[in-house]
């Protein structure tokens, strides 16, 4: 599959503002696919599943990877540009931030579910940074996270641009900027 021009990727580390920049952009009106891995983990949290990062980090890769890919067909049917918190080259990334094998079949669908060209890329922001009930991570592992979302995408011939640390209406203005000059 080719590029999409209209699927735009926000991915970075835990705790770096993506969802809320994403909420942000939703309220004006921009179609977005929700992140996989908070919904994955309150689904199996409440059915007492196992496929969770602190259980069995493979089998939450694969619900993820399920998950980008319904996300990526489903948005197919959105007029406009098309957000997405993550996308399917996120969980080539986390395998290799948790040290596992990327199965061929991940790899593969990371070169066929293809995004535009331009990924944004939240770095890590310490002083908005905080841990939840599903957020267990510390600050070092959302670094490293960062650190293995822009080699994943690198890998896979995205243009990364890192978002400023900078209050959510000026993040707004600054991805809204870029959206609109894909070609440049």
């Amino acid at each position: 599959m080719a590029d999409r021009p209209d699927f735009h990727i926000i991915t970075g580390g835990p705790g770096s503002g993506k969802t809320t920049l994403i909420e942000a952009l939703a309220a004006l009106g921009f179609h977005h696919m929700s992140e996989a891995g908070r919904a994955i983990i309150r689904d199996q949290v409440a059915i007492g599943g196992t496929a969770l990062p602190w259980a069995d980090r493979a089998a939450f890769a694969e619900l993820m990877l399920g998950w980008e890919m319904r996300s990526w067909h489903e948005a197919q049917n959105r007029k406009g540009p098309v957000i997405f918190d993550r996308g399917v080259t996120d969980v080539s990334g986390y395998l290799r931030l948790c040290g596992l094998p990327v199965p061929a079949h991940v790899t593969r669908a990371a070169e066929l579910f293809r995004y535009q060209r331009r990924v944004f890329v939240a770095p890590p922001w310490r002083e908005i940074f905080v841990t939840d009930t599903e957020r267990k991570q510390d600050f070092a592992e959302a670094q490293a996270t960062y650190e293995a979302m822009v080699m994943v995408y690198a890998d896979l011939g995205y243009e990364l641009v890192s978002l400023p640390l900078a209050p959510v209406a000026e993040r707004v203005r600054f991805v809204r900027a870029r959206m609109w000059r894909i070609n440049d």
